[in-house]
Order: structure tokens, then C-alpha cells, then sequence
């Protein structure tokens, strides 16, 4: 059988389409989106590559639009995650022994499928299914995915050209092996890219995989899965599942396969996950491997020499883009008095020039928040900050859901830097700003430092280079992801490997080599070719 150290495509992230009046890739996209809405469709689960129908069907519905159906997915229970575990199991052994490269073929077909003919489905599902707008859902769903999915096999190839060195008579190796076992993972709705990457990340470095997505992302979880049966994922090796967390959970952190999980969540949900592995760990066959990523409360800093139409801009972007909704979002920000007014009029005079209704409406700049809950959770924050004798709303406030889960971008001034929303995990389109006196700039660092249990992004702004160094050194435990004189959303693969520390999860870095290592297991082989024939060292010999 012929073999060879083979040189993978070099991995370059992918080019962002602009969707202009007119344009090709509009005129698609929007034809697919009119199909969608069209149809109601039945979603099956994927279980050693068979469609299964259970006739639980949950309804699945535009966040913008509740009283239309896009169709149903079928719910599984505890015996469908014993099946896709049993499924994987026996995927396992073929899927660990085939040559790398064929596994690096099938995630790169996967990647220049959803960059031509699955582009539109990816990103249409993301815009009904999710509510993003079109530019959202392009650099998520489509060149986001796209990237981790390139990027990862670059990234593989270089883990496994990295080999020891060999002294004489002696030949060193390293073997990178996948897991023993299987590992689950567990993906958000908030961003398509993820939902793709935490199982096939793992699934490419060998390993098998049992997925469960969120219940409100199910709808692109099923183009995804489309995508990578067409490019020849065998059979077993990700099981895709729509069970409840309690029957997930029950199933799989007691099982003796139990090998890893891939997990972006709330942090709650994680460190219960922990919490459960721990209880179990005698059960399991080896130490499982807990990567996650969960929330943050992300800040942006100011300092009294900031540009502010630089800042307000960051504020505007990175606090409502996809309504808030991402773990990077900017949902806290310290402002120095002496540009507050000028950064202000800014702000405002922004927010109230957003549109916000349908993304299939694509001149709206925001859209509907993911569900009922989440809805409901924001409006009791916005009306408490109403209430508050600590607290402003200079824009924003309104609500409603009459129609989809529709929250008005919100900012807030507070008086008071511990005020809740400075603290607590919104996910949503609720900016609160703390204005504090420009003469007070070390003080008010401190205060961000020790504000938030989170350290996943964070930025500062300033024209003051001494100021940029001395912040940047006082801020090295606050953010994973940290961003000068820039918003602190967008991280792209391949530039700024993406994770954060403290309670935002274990930094690490989806988009990295530093991910992937997490997903083998390595073994080191020493081959003598000329052993020894005498146990005699030399220095038993007398003189």
C-alpha cells in the first residue's frame, strides 16, 4: 500500500461576501431562503448513519416570525443515546486506523462544500433558524466553519510532524493516538461554526463522536450534518442526537467509554458537567478530557485619551451585533468623564439608527433574541433597571414579543460599577456603562479586575502607549481574548485563537494546534537497534 508524508493545502481563512443590491450571491441566497420558508420539513436524528424518526416531533420556528413553521424535529430519549454510543463504539476502530489523510480529505471536502454549493443552506438555515442577519450568518456559518475546518487540518499535519530527536543507535517517535473512546460533544445555538467545529475537531483527529446541539439550532445542526455525509463521513463516527440534557447526561457521564467532551454553554451547566465527571472518574477507563468554553461578561475599558467615535463604534458593534448574543459581546464598559458627553451622543444617535425586524429583511441591523425564555430573562433586567435609583436607560427599553423575541438594543448607565448587570451574564442586547472620573483610571482597573467571576474577552482603548502597556499587564488574567483599540468580538481562525480563563472555561483555544492536542492521546516508541548484550555498566570496572 503506497504511504508518504503528505503536505496539505495551505490553510487560508476564508473571503467574506458582501451580499450587495444585485449581486449573485444575494439573488441566491434569498431564493433559498424563499424555499425554506416554503416547506415544512422533518428532521431525523443520525445514528450510525440511519435516519431515525422517533414521532416526537418538537416544532421549529423563526425567533422573528413564532407563528411560522419550518418544520419538526424528531426527539430522542435515553435509548438513542445508548444507541449512538453503541453506534460510535463500533465506528471506532476503522475510523482510529485509517490513514490521516483520509480524514483530513473528507473535513476538507466538508470546508469547499459549505464554500460553494451548501453556502446558501448553511447560511439560510442560520438566518430562519437563528435569527442572524446576512452578514452574521456569512462569517459565521459559512467562513467561520469553513476556517475551523481548514485550519484544523493544517493544524493536524503540523501536530503530527512534530517528532523527538533520535540519538545514535537509538530511533525516537511519537505517535498521536485518538482518545479510547468516545467523546461527546455539546454545542450552542448561538454560532453554526461551533455546532461544526466541537464534533468534527475531535472526529478529525481520530476519534468518535456523540453530538447533541442546542434545540433552537437544530435546524442548521441537520445542513451541517448534510455537509459531512456528503463529503464521506463514514457511518458512526458523529451521531447526531436531540435528547434532553438529563437523559444526555445520565447516559453518558456514567458510561466506561466516556473519553472526552467538546462543550460551549453556560457555565453553570459546565461546572455541573465537572462536577458529575468527578463523582464518576473511577468508572471510566481514563481521565476524560473536559474542554469548554462558556460565558463571559465581556468589558470594554476606556482611557482618557481615547478616540470616540473609535469607541463608540466598538460599543456599538460589539455590544448589539447579533443582539448581544455572543460570548464576546461587550456588555460592560468604563468610560472617563471627560469624553462620556461626546462618546454618548455617539451611542445613542447609533442605536437609534438601527433597524430591527426580519433578517430576511436584509437592510435590518438587528433581530429577534433565540427564544421566549431568554426574552423574558432580558425584559426583567431592562424593567428592574428602570426601577433602580442606581441605574439611566439613555436608549432603548422596549420590547416585545407579539411577533418574535424582539428586544430594543439597551444601554444603561450606572452609578454604581457592581450594579448587576456590570456583573451578571445577560446574553442579550443590554449595554451598561459605568462613567467614572478620568483621574481615577488605576482605581476604576481595579474595580473591572475584580468585578466579573468571567475572563473570556475584554479591550481597552487608548492613545497613550504607556498607558496601553501598564493596562494590557493589569488586565493579563481578565480576558483570553484581548483586543487594543478594537471591539472585543470576532476572533478569527487562524489569527486569534479563540477561549478564556476563570470561569469562561478552559482556555482552550478552539481554532488552535492547542485544541486539537486535547483530542490525542500520544504514545512515545524507542526502537534499539543495537541492545546490549552485558547488564556490566563501565564504571564497575576497577581501575
Amino acid at each position: 500500500m503506497p504511504k508518504g508524508f503528505y503536505n496539505v493545502p495551505i490553510a487560508e481563512n476564508e473571503p467574506i461576501l458582501n451580499y450587495l443590491p444585485d449581486s449573485s450571491e444575494k439573488k441566491e441566497l434569498k431564493k433559498v431562503i424563499e424555499e425554506f420558508r416554503s416547506e415544512e420539513i422533518e428532521i431525523p436524528m443520525y445514528i450510525g448513519g440511519k435516519e431515525v424518526k422517533t414521532g416526537n416531533l418538537e416544532r421549529i420556528f423563526p425567533p422573528h416570525d413564532i407563528k411560522h413553521t419550518l418544520g419538526y424535529y424528531h426527539k430522542g430519549e435515553t435509548k438513542h443515546i445508548k444507541d449512538a454510543i453503541s453506534a460510535s463504539l463500533e465506528a471506532r476502530e476503522k475510523w482510529a486506523n485509517i490513514s490521516w489523510e483520509h480524514r483530513a480529505s473528507i473535513f476538507l471536502k466538508a470546508a469547499d462544500l459549505i464554500a460553494g454549493p451548501y453556502r446558501a443552506k448553511i447560511n439560510a438555515a442560520t438566518m430562519l433558524g437563528q435569527s442572524k442577519n446576512v452578514f452574521q450568518a456569512e462569517i459565521d456559518a459559512a467562513c467561520e466553519l469553513i476556517d475551523f475546518l481548514k485550519f484544523n487540518v493544517e493544524f493536524m499535519a503540523e501536530i503530527y510532524r512534530q517528532q523527538p530527536e533520535s540519538s545514535p543507535q537509538i530511533w525516537n517517535r511519537l505517535e498521536q493516538r485518538p482518545l479510547e473512546g468516545f467523546v461527546f460533544a455539546l454545542t450552542p445555538f448561538n454560532f453554526t461554526s461551533i455546532a461544526g467545529n466541537l464534533p468534527s475537531a475531535p472526529a478529525l483527529m481520530g476519534n468518535v463522536v456523540v453530538w447533541k446541539p442546542s434545540r433552537t439550532a437544530v435546524y442548521s445542526a441537520k445542513v451541517i450534518m448534510d455537509v459531512f455525509k456528503e463529503a464521506g463521513l463514514p457511518d458512526g463516527v458523529i451521531n447526531l442526537v436531540y435528547v434532553s440534557g438529563q437523559a444526555a447526561g445520565k447516559e453518558i457521564f456514567s458510561h466506561s467509554d466516556f473519553a472526552g467532551i467538546h462543550f460551549t454553554g453556560s457555565t453553570a451547566v459546565f461546572q455541573n458537567i465537572w462536577k458529575t465527571i468527578g463523582e464518576n472518574i473511577y468508572k471510566y477507563k481514563t481521565y476524560p478530557r473536559i474542554v469548554g468554553e462558556t460565558g463571559g461578561k465581556d468589558f470594554v475599558f476606556a482611557e482618557k485619551t481615547s478616540k470616540t467615535k473609535e469607541l463608540s463604534t466598538a460599543l456599538s458593534r460589539g455590544a448589539f451585533e447579533y443582539q448581544g448574543q455572543k460570548c464576546s459581546a461587550a456588555s460592560r464598559a468604563y468610560i472617563p468623564s471627560n469624553i462620556w458627553e461626546e462618546v454618548k451622543n455617539y451611542l445613542i444617535d447609533d442605536v437609534k439608527s438601527f433597524k430591527m425586524g426580519t433578517p430576511e429583511d436584509f437592510t435590518n441591523f438587528i433581530n429577534a433574541v433565540i427564544d421566549e425564555y431568554t426574552f423574558d430573562k432580558l425584559a426583567r433586567f431592562i424593567d428592574d433597571a428602570k426601577k433602580s435609583d442606581e441605574t439611566e436607560i439613555i436608549v432603548g427599553g422596549n420590547y416585545d414579543k407579539s411577533k418574535g423575541y424582539f428586544i430594543e438594543p439597551t444601554v444603561i448607565v450606572t452609578k454604581n460599577p457592581k450594579y448587576i448587570t456590570m456583573e451578571e451574564e445577560l446574553f442579550g442586547p443590554v449595554l451598561t456603562i459605568y462613567v467614572y472620573d478620568e483621574n481615577k483610571t488605576e482605581e476604576t482597573l481595579d474595580i473591572l479586575n475584580e468585578t466579573s467571576i468571567y475572563a473570556l474577552t475584554g479591550a481597552i482603548f487608548s492613545q497613550d502607549r504607556y498607558f496601553i502597556e501598564y493596562a494590557t499587564k493589569k488586565l493579563a488574567n481578565c480576558a483570553g481574548n484581548f483586543y487594543i483599540n478594537d471591539k472585543p468580538t470576532g476572533a478569527v481562525v487562524g489569527q486569534q485563537p479563540f477561549g478564556g480563563a476563570r470561569g469562561s472555561g478552559t482556555n482552550d483555544k478552539a481554532g488552535s494546534m492547542i485544541n486539537l492536542l486535547r483530542w490525542v492521546s500520544p504514545r512515545t516508541i524507542k526502537e534499539n537497534f543495537v541492545p546490549p548484550t552485558d547488564y556490566r555498566y563501565p564504571f564497575l570496572d576497577e581501575e
